[in-house]
């Protein structure tokens, strides 16, 4: 298990981008949160196994087809296992 938190910058507010993230989250079967920060970017959360997390970014730098994902800053968390789903926060 690893644990990472992804600040995306770009045009990732207002098209979708929070949903697209949950929906690869289930797909990876990732667990964690994603919202919206106040400067534009989006901060993803995120808790899995290596692979699935690796995976999971490469669906973060492409976001939906209105987004415009023009960053993806990693840092290493460390596994907390506190998260039992994927979550929108607001």
């Amino acid at each position: 298990m690893v644990a990472r938190r992804f600040l995306i910058t770009g045009m990732v507010q207002g098209v979708g981008y929070r949903f697209f993230v949950l929906r690869a989250a289930a797909r990876h079967q990732v667990l964690g949160t994603v919202r919206n920060m106040p400067d534009g970017s989006v901060e993803v959360i995120a808790e899995g196994e290596r692979e699935a997390m690796d995976e999971f970014k490469i669906d973060l730098a492409t976001g939906p087809s209105m987004a415009i994902v023009t960053d993806i800053d990693e840092i290493d968390l460390p596994v907390t296992g506190l998260y039992r789903d994927f979550r929108v926060d607001y």
